[in-house]
């Protein structure tokens, strides 16, 4: 899938051929090994979340009051890092 692919997908609104290339490029082109690893993310987001350690809410608003370009870049590198804290990321040879 190209990136004008991909920009005529998000033009059209179609967010299933957008999710669709997100699925297979997490999944090295299988589309449920895809969502495995989106989930992957989320499931270490939440057990993080869940040992109620302090965090810091002045990095927080100063990293929201960034640019659009940034934060979904952002998004991006805590989306891998959430990933590989998992210890099962399929592109770390683990599996």
């Amino acid at each position: 899938m190209s990136v004008p692919y991909l920009r005529d997908a998000a033009a059209a609104g179609d967010t299933e051929k957008l999710i669709r290339f997100v699925r297979l490029h997490l999944g090295d082109g299988n589309e449920e090994v895809g969502c495995r690893e989106i989930d992957k993310s989320w499931i270490e987001a939440a057990k993080i979340l869940l040992k109620y350690e302090p965090v810091d809410e002045g990095m927080i608003a100063r990293a929201m009051s960034a640019d659009e370009s940034s934060l979904a870049l952002l998004y991006f590198h805590l989306h891998f890092y959430l990933i590989r804290k998992s210890g099962e990321w399929i592109h770390d040879g683990s599996q």
